[in-house]
C-alpha cells in the first residue's frame, strides 16, 4: 500500500486531496481543459505514484477543478459514520457515507485502507475497511447541484502492550540511599491514552504518559528499612473509557527489594590472650545496629580452620558463639576470624591467639611405700621453659629435671613433696602445682602418754582402757592379764570387777614388729560402813519427817469451834465457847 501522502500533488498552489489524515483539499483555479491536460503532464509528485492513485488522481482533478467556485458554501451536508472510532489493531470497521442532497453524484470514500463497497442508496454508501493497522483518515466526497461535498472521520487504533516489565532491582538496597525505578512498555496504542504506573505494593509512587516505543518510565525512591520485602512493579493502563471502551490494565511481574544497613565498625570480639594445648575456650563476637540481623552470615575461624558458629540475632544485634579447642598441630600465634557478611559486603575482626603447651609438672616417687630406712628417689619433670622448683628447691635450669633423695625415716611417713612450675606465655606467669605423697612402713610403739600404766577403779563400775599405739600399718592392741589371761578390750566401755586387779600386758602389733607396755590395774571393794551410815541417816530422817505430820494434823483439829444451844433462852444469840471454858453451870462440855 502507498503511503497517503503520495497521492497529494501540489501545482502553483493547488493542492487535491487523495486520502490521508491531514489532507484538506483546496480549492483549484478554474483553468482551459487542454491547459490543464497539459500542466498535468508536466507535474511532479511528492514519490511515486501506484497506478490507481495516478488514475484515481486524474479524475478527481477533472472533477474537482471544473467545478465553480463556493464549493465550501454548499447547502446540504455531507456526514461519516461512525465518527472518529477506535478499533482494536488488524481489526476491520464498516464505513457510511451519507448526505441529505436529494440528487447527489459521485459519492465515494477515499482511504489508504483496504476497502471493500458493502452496500448503497441514493444518498449513502457503505464501505466495509479491513486489517486496520494505524492510525487513518477516511474522506467521502460527492458532488451536489454543482458543488463538492466532503466529510472526514479519524480512525484511532488501539493495542494492548505487548510486555510491561520492571528493571531488575539490586540485590541489596543500602538504607538512605536513592533508588531508581524503571518500568519498560514495548507496544501500546494510542499512547496518547496509554500511562505507566510505578508502584510499591499498591502504592502509586509515579504515574506518566507512555512515550517512545518501547515506552521507558523511571522514578527514584529513597529506600528506607520498611522497603525491606517490599514487592515493586509497574502497571499500564491504557483508557479508553471517553471512546467507551473501559480501562485496560496490564502489570509486570513484582520484584522484591531487600535494604540492608551495615555499620563502619568492626566486630566486637571476646578472644582470651593465650589458650593451653588440650583446653577449650569460648569465643563470642557481636556486631550491633545491622540490619536486618538475621540474614546476616558469620563465619569464626581459628588459623585456617573454620569452627562451628552458633549465630542469634536481637534487634538490631547479632551474636556468634563458637567453641575454640587448641590442638598441639596449633601451638604456636595463630589469628582468629570473625567475619560478619551481610548483602555482599563485610565487617571483619582480626585477634591473635597464643596456643601453648604447659605440660607436667609430673612428679615421681622410686617407691611410693617404703620399709623405715630406705633409700627414696623423689624427681619432678616438665615441658620445655618450664622452670621446676622440688621442695623449695629450684631446678638447674627451665625444663631441666628437679630431683631430690631421702633416707625414709618414721617421721617421713606420710610426708607430702610439692613441685612447683612456672611458665611465661607472652608475659604472663602460668604456674603449676603437683604434690605426691610418701607412705613409711615402721613398727608399732606404744606411746605412754596415751596409755597410762597405773590405773585405780572402783568395783562394778564402768570405765574405758586407752591406749594407743602408732605404726605403719596401724598396730593392733591387746591386753591381757598375765596371772589368768583375761583380756581387757581396749577402747570399748566394759563394768569393772574385783578380779580385774592384776597387772596387764599390752601389746602392739603389726607386720614391722612388735611393742609392749606394762599396765596395772588395782581394783578396789566398796567401803560397808559408809553404806551403814547412810542407810541410818535415811531411817532417821524418815522419822522425823513423819513425826512432824502426825503433830501438824493433830494441831489442826483442836483449835476447830465449839457451839452449845441455850436451852432457857429461846432469844438470846448463840455464844462461842472455847473448848478449855466451863459453862456457867459447872458443866463439861459435851
Amino acid at each position: 500500500m502507498w503511503p497517503l501522502d503520495l497521492c497529494n500533488l501540489n501545482y502553483r498552489g493547488c493542492s487535491v486531496f487523495l486520502g490521508g489524515p491531514a489532507c484538506s483539499p483546496l480549492p483549484c483555479p478554474v483553468l482551459h481543459y487542454s491547459t490543464f491536460l497539459h500542466r498535468l503532464a508536466t507535474m511532479v509528485p511528492l514519490g511515486p505514484l501506484h497506478w490507481a492513485c495516478r488514475t484515481l488522481l486524474i479524475s478527481l482533478l477533472q472533477v474537482y477543478c471544473l467545478l465553480p467556485s463556493g464549493v465550501h458554501g454548499q447547502e446540504y451536508l455531507l456526514q461519516v459514520e461512525p465518527q472518529d472510532p477506535v478499533v482494536p489493531a488488524r481489526g476491520s470497521l464498516l464505513v457510511n457515507c451519507s448526505t441529505d442532497c436529494p440528487h447527489p453524484e459521485l459519492m465515494t470514500l477515499e482511504t489508504s485502507l483496504l476497502k471493500e463497497p458493502v452496500s448503497n442508496g441514493v444518498s449513502w454508501v457503505a464501505f466495509q475497511l479491513s486489517d486496520v493497522t494505524s492510525d487513518s483518515k477516511v474522506l467521502c466526497a460527492s458532488i451536489c447541484n454543482g458543488f463538492q461535498m466532503t466529510a472526514s472521520s479519524n480512525i484511532t487504533v488501539y493495542r494492548f502492550p505487548e510486555r510491561v516489565e520492571l528493571a531488575p532491582l539490586p540485590p541489596w538496597q543500602p538504607v538512605g540511599k536513592n533508588l531508581t525505578l524503571r518500568c519498560w512498555v514495548a507496544g501500546g496504542a494510542p499512547q496518547t491514552r496509554l500511562s505507566v504506573l510505578l508502584l510499591r505494593g499498591e502504592e502509586e509512587l509515579s504515574r506518566q504518559q507512555a512515550v517512545g516505543e518501547p515506552a521507558e518510565v523511571t522514578t527514584t525512591v529513597l529506600a528506607g528499612r520498611d522497603d525491606h520485602g517490599a514487592n515493586f512493579s509497574c502497571r499500564s493502563e491504557l483508557d479508553l473509557r471517553p471512546q467507551g471502551l473501559g480501562l485496560f490494565q496490564n502489570s509486570s511481574a513484582p520484584r522484591q527489594l531487600r535494604t540492608f544497613v551495615l555499620p563502619v565498625t568492626s566486630p566486637h570480639f571476646t578472644v582470651p590472650r593465650v589458650l593451653e594445648v588440650g583446653t577449650s575456650w569460648p569465643l563470642v563476637c557481636t556486631l550491633d545496629k545491622l540490619f536486618p540481623a538475621s540474614e546476616a552470615q558469620v563465619q569464626l575461624a581459628l588459623g585456617n580452620h573454620t569452627l562451628n558458629a552458633s549465630v542469634s540475632s536481637q534487634g538490631d544485634t547479632l551474636t556468634a558463639t563458637a567453641t575454640a579447642t587448641a590442638s598441639s598441630e596449633q601451638e604456636g600465634t595463630r589469628e582468629i576470624v570473625c567475619n560478619v557478611t551481610l548483602a555482599g559486603e563485610s565487617r571483619e575482626a582480626r585477634k591473635n591467639l597464643i596456643i601453648y603447651s604447659f605440660w607436667g609438672p609430673t612428679m615421681n616417687l622410686s617407691e611410693s611405700t617404703v620399709p623405715e630406712g630406705t633409700t627414696v628417689n623423689v624427681t619432678c619433670k616438665a615441658g620445655a621453659l618450664v622452670q621446676l622448683t622440688l621442695d623449695g628447691v629450684p631446678a638447674v635450669a627451665p625444663g631441666q629435671l628437679a630431683q631430690l633423695q631421702i633416707n625414709a625415716t618414721e617421721r617421713d611417713d606420710r610426708r607430702s613433696f610439692f613441685c612447683s612450675a612456672i611458665l611465661e606465655v607472652d608475659g604472663l606467669i602460668l604456674y603449676r602445682n603437683r604434690s605426691v605423697q610418701l607412705r613409711v612402713l615402721y613398727g608399732p610403739k606404744i606411746d605412754p602418754d596415751k596409755c597410762p600404766q597405773h590405773l585405780t577403779w572402783k568395783d562394778r563400775t564402768i570405765h574405758i582402757l586407752q591406749c594407743e599405739a602408732r605404726g605403719n600399718p596401724d598396730p593392733q592392741i591387746h591386753c591381757l592379764q598375765e596371772s589368768s589371761g583375761h583380756q581387757v578390750l581396749v577402747g570399748i566401755p566394759f563394768r569393772v570387777r574385783l578380779n580385774y586387779s592384776g597387772t596387764y600386758c599390752c601389746r602392739a602389733a603389726n607386720s614391722q614388729g612388735t611393742h609392749t607396755l606394762t599396765v596395772v590395774m588395782n581394783v578396789q571393794d566398796r567401803n560397808p560402813h559408809v553404806v551403814t551410815i547412810v542407810m541410818t541417816v535415811l531411817v532417821i530422817l524418815g522419822l522425823v519427817t513423819v513425826t512432824a505430820a502426825s503433830l501438824y494434823i493433830f494441831g489442826m483439829r483442836k483449835r476447830n469451834d465449839i457451839y452449845h444451844v441455850n436451852q432457857g433462852s429461846t432469844w438470846l444469840p448463840l455464844t462461842s465457847k472455847q473448848p478449855n471454858e466451863g459453862s456457867p453451870n459447872g458443866e463439861e462440855p459435851s
